[in-house]
């Protein structure tokens, strides 16, 4: 799967792209200069992980196996139970560094180039800075030593969590969404995530399982303003200047 895991990032891009281009949620348009905004992170994020730390979590899996370190390697269980707890315990430590950004100030100014976004489509779900992403890394090969999480089950994990990503961020009028998001994070959960309204910014951190936000209070069903009239994005990063790629990269070591 390790070699397919860039063959299905494209292929669930693409299918989130073309879903909330024939079923979209909210009437917007997309400027070139937004995609390049976006996708540039996206390539200096990847180009800062393969620089320092090109092995990443498949690595610490790997590590963690041949020194016998971690919790489930405590645990005798069928490598499928390891599968389901991995990723069950990994989106939880997730869901706990995604509220760690919104709410210590150094992380924040990373985060918010993420917030920054004006508009939400699947291309917002590679929208992250890439000290952010490099951070990112670093927390999850320490979540995976610590569990002591198979490769396997971490490549899983990982390919989930850049599929829900694209997914979570898409414009897409989804069907069902009452009772898909039951279970997991839908485009119109995650959406209010991404309200200028700061209580709704401070909701709905989940990326794979709704239940983190639902067993820990961070959940908020509906955003107040409705979704078709919500308004997208943070109140200080509205000016066209404030989008470019470029002034993106700068954001966090600018003024608040």
């Amino acid at each position: 799967m390790s070699e397919m895991r860039p063959i299905i990032f494209v292929l669930v891009l693409v299918g989130c792209w073309l879903l909330q281009s024939g079923f979209p949620r909210r009437a917007q348009q997309t400027t070139g200069s937004r995609l390049i905004g976006n996708f540039g992170l996206m390539l200096g994020g990847s180009f800062l992980l393969w620089l320092v730390v090109p092995l990443g979590a498949l690595g610490a899996a790997a590590w963690a196996s041949e020194n016998h370190w971690g919790l489930l390697q405590l645990a005798d269980l069928p490598p499928a139970l390891i599968v389901i707890a991995t990723v069950i315990l990994m989106d939880c430590a997730i869901y706990w560094q995604h509220r760690a950004m919104h709410q210590w100030p150094l992380l924040w100014r990373l985060h918010r180039v993420h917030h920054s976004d004006l508009q939400l489509d699947t291309s917002s779900g590679v929208r992250f800075h890439p000290v952010e992403i490099l951070l990112s890394m670093f927390y999850k090969m320490a979540v995976v030593i610590a569990l002591g999480a198979s490769a396997e089950a971490v490549l899983i994990y990982e390919v989930l969590l850049s599929s829900f990503a694209l997914f979570n961020h898409s414009n897409w009028a989804m069907p069902a969404d009452a009772l898909i998001r039951k279970f997991v994070v839908t485009p119109d959960v995650h959406r209010v995530h991404h309200s200028v309204t700061e209580s709704e910014t401070n909701s709905n951190y989940g990326n794979l399982l709704v239940l983190w936000d639902k067993l820990f209070g961070s959940y908020i069903n509906q955003p107040s303003a409705g979704h078709d009239e919500m308004t997208i994005g943070l109140e200080q990063y509205r000016a066209p200047d404030s989008q470019r790629l470029l002034t993106l990269f700068t954001n966090p070591f600018g003024k608040k």
